[in-house]
């Protein structure tokens, strides 16, 4: 049976991958009206991804004898100054969610939750990945500066990126 205060704690981080999803469909939109298609197919493979990652905590708190409930959503923004902005803002929604991982973790460790510290093992893992794909993508964007062309072979390579990310998802 899950110990209700790891309980509490997974279904707040449902709710925190369930918004992520949210926040990056509306970063794929904005790119996507704003003429950055590579980014708009990046970010909408982005925020499925968040969506499996919440799938994931669902089944796990249900398995384990909880109950996964759904919370409410925050609506997300739908403007932004530049794309370098919506991969600034995604980095630091990233490193938000990182520590919320380590909050969850800590929790389950003191609730003597050894079973929830392991599965949460794949989501720490995850998060250096995140963190560290989207710090490349802002390194990109140092090199490339404010020119069109530099940004045009970006969008290209996050399309490159997106597509990778869909094959690798559908094996």
């Amino acid at each position: 049976m899950l110990n209700k205060k790891v309980e509490k704690a997974l279904i707040n981080q449902i709710q925190l991958e369930e918004q992520s999803s949210r926040i990056y469909m509306a970063m794929a939109s904005w790119c996507e009206v704003s003429g950055f298609s590579g980014a708009a197919n990046f970010l909408y493979t982005h925020s499925d991804e968040e969506r499996m990652h919440m799938n994931k905590l669902i089944k796990y708190v249900n398995d384990k004898g909880g109950h996964a409930i759904l919370q409410t959503l925050e609506v997300p923004g739908t403007t932004y100054k530049s794309l370098l902005d919506v991969f600034e803002q995604i980095l630091k929604h990233e490193e938000f969610v990182t520590e919320s991982i380590n909050k969850l973790y800590e929790i389950a460790f003191k609730e003597r939750d050894y079973t929830t510290s392991q599965f949460l093992q794949w989501y720490i893992e995850e998060q250096i990945e995140e963190e560290s794909t989207f710090k490349g993508i802002l390194d990109k964007f140092r090199l490339a500066g404010n020119q069109t062309g530099g940004l045009f072979h970006l969008d290209k390579e996050l399309d490159a990126l997106a597509i990778a990310d869909a094959s690798a998802s559908a094996q």
